[in-house]
């Protein structure tokens, strides 16, 4: 692990936001590492309101968007919601279609099958909405390169509206509007929202048209935090607003489809975190197992029995990807050792059997013990089909594009993408990839960092602290969980590890005079010996509470231990 700790502010800045703000010196440099500098931009970040949010009508399109809804609705057309089938575009296409639903009967939904039809704007599903005769389609979280797509839909007399937050080819689709904050020629104020985001957006604006305000829209927003927790987009501006107010949804109020999901959860309070690991991966296995129409059907289901056995189903999709995981992961490894290519710049692997929908999770797994960029290639029709990732600061996607001679296509973004190749060209695919990670990833790159936001003492962590941090939630990328590092450390005697193999870390740690403080380490369990003896040692940690029997103490969550300042 590389320790970096971030560069500090200026004193001046520090000195003078601390006074503002009446807090110590080192939460002061925290806010302004993320771009808080003064007494409103805190109060700003502090306090999220819904007033917060931008006008709707600042997207460009979004006035033709809505007319051709209101067209449609005027002219009693058939309306298709349609979107991709991971949490983004099922949470896109439910908030999107049950609002139109709530004013208008004829709507349908359509996800693409994962299998059969692939990411995206598919043939068969602009053919089932001629079929069906459906004349305008609404597409969610995809779209925004169907140019071929658009124009067989345009040549059957059916429109498209396309809400997507990708990143835009040089040419545009033939479509009636085209809602994508980043696009080049548009203005929104705010280019990070997901593609549910989008779809808020859009029931924002039409919302407006029937003189409700964002207020009346607030019970669709337990959707986007989801979308918004489960995309990994930096939560700031309106994706802080939306996943704050989301977030008291899901606590205070959710729908009765993410009410089944979490009521057997023991925790009283949902954060970030939770819609992650828990509501984000169920609402996934539905796509990967079996369809992503079982997450639209649970997301709008308002009956809670019928939920509650929508949720039992998804719960075995998510037993049964789990399953998968650990399997497909295990021949992974396996794989590599075989191949003898544990010191290589890439992982590239492929078995025709792996199970399509979970080869993006097991390609993050192999990055946990090989850190560097990774392909996991499975058998998609007669063709080979990848989920990539990456590692931090190394963009994919650009890598994919220098390699596009041997794929017949890809997409996605900096740190994920997916792409379909030739089975005669995935090795020379392979070779090419691995050449062009070696030639630019930088060395830092292939050992994992740990972002340190500030060296504090033990005396330093308050109730008054714990306090203003949990105030920054909801974290996020931009506004991840701050991380402490403290020094001349020793555990008090109790530390051991924890798990069936050992894998964790118990301390119970002081600093000189300081009182002891509980902490885990997860996956540290091989740092056991640092801890031992009385030995002096550093902790990159953050702050947590736990809860156990009613008691709630402070526990720090460590992210790595080391001696002198080495491992």
């Amino acid at each position: 692990m590389r320790w970096t700790l971030k560069p500090k502010p200026s004193e001046d800045k520090i000195k003078h936001l601390a006074q503002a703000l009446n807090v110590e010196d080192f939460v002061a440099a925290l806010l302004i590492q993320r771009g808080i500098e003064t007494f409103d931009e805190a109060k700003n970040f502090f306090r999220p309101s819904l007033g917060h949010l931008h006008d709707p009508y600042l997207m460009k399109d979004m006035d033709k968007a809505v007319a051709r809804i209101e067209l449609a609705i005027q002219n009693q057309e058939n309306i298709l919601v349609f979107g991709d089938y991971d949490v983004d575009g099922t949470t896109a296409v439910s908030l999107v279609s049950s609002y139109l639903k709530s004013h208008y009967p004829h709507v349908a939904t359509y996800i693409p099958d994962r299998y059969d039809e692939g990411y995206g704007i598919s043939y068969k599903g602009i053919d089932y909405a001629d079929d069906n005769g459906i004349s305008l389609i609404i597409a969610l979280d995809c779209g925004i390169k169907s140019i071929d797509h658009i124009a067989y839909a345009k040549a059957k007399n059916i429109d498209f509206i396309i809400c997507d937050h990708h990143r835009p080819g040089e040419i545009l689709p033939d479509a009636v509007a085209i809602l994508d904050p980043k696009r080049e020629d548009c203005s929104y104020p705010y280019d990070e929202l997901c593609g549910c985001g989008v779809g808020f957006k859009l029931i924002q604006a039409l919302g407006q048209n029937r003189n409700e305000t964002v207020e009346d829209l607030v019970s669709y927003l337990d959707l986007a935090a989801t979308a918004i927790a489960a995309d990994i987009v930096p939560i700031t501006g309106e994706n802080r607003v939306l996943a704050y107010f989301g977030l008291k949804v899901i606590n205070n109020n959710p729908r009765p489809g993410i009410k089944a999901l979490v009521h057997q959860v023991k925790k009283k309070t949902l954060d970030i975190s939770d819609v992650v690991f828990i509501i984000s991966p169920r609402i996934n296995a539905a796509g990967r197992i079996k369809h992503g129409n079982h997450a639209v059907e649970l997301l709008t289901e308002f009956d809670f029995e019928q939920a509650q056995q929508f949720a039992s189903e998804i719960e075995q999709y998510n037993a049964d990807r789990k399953d998968l995981d650990k399997k497909i992961t295990k021949e992974a490894f396996q794989q590599i050792l075989e191949n003898k290519e544990e010191e290589r710049f890439s992982t590239v692997v492929f078995q025709e059997d792996w199970h399509k929908g979970v080869i993006g999770i097991v390609a993050s797994r192999l990055i946990e013990t090989y850190y560097r960029p990774t392909l996991v290639f499975t058998k998609s029709g007669d063709k080979y089909a990848a989920s990539a990732r990456s590692v931090k600061g190394f963009d994919v996607y650009n890598a994919l594009d220098a390699c596009s001679e041997h794929l017949e296509q890809f997409g996605g973004h900096m740190y994920a993408a997916g792409m379909t190749l030739k089975a005669e060209n995935y090795a020379l695919f392979k070779e090419a990839f691995e050449k062009c990670v070696q030639e630019t990833i930088l060395p830092e790159m292939r050992i994992p960092e740990i972002e340190i936001d500030a060296e504090i003492d033990f005396t330093d962590i308050t109730p008054k602290l714990i306090r203003i941090l949990k105030q920054f939630e909801p974290f996020g990328p931009q506004n991840m969980t701050p991380v402490f590092m403290t020094s001349n450390v020793k555990d008090t005697g109790y530390a051991k590890t924890l798990g069936s193999e050992e894998e964790h870390l118990r301390l119970f740690v002081k600093q000189s005079s300081s009182e002891g403080i509980a902490a885990i380490g997860f996956g540290l369990g091989k740092k056991l010996n640092i801890a031992q003896n009385q030995n002096l040692f550093q902790l990159a940690y953050s702050i947590a509470e736990n809860e156990w029997n009613g008691n709630i103490s402070t526990q720090l969550i460590l992210k790595d231990i080391r001696t002198d300042g080495r491992d």
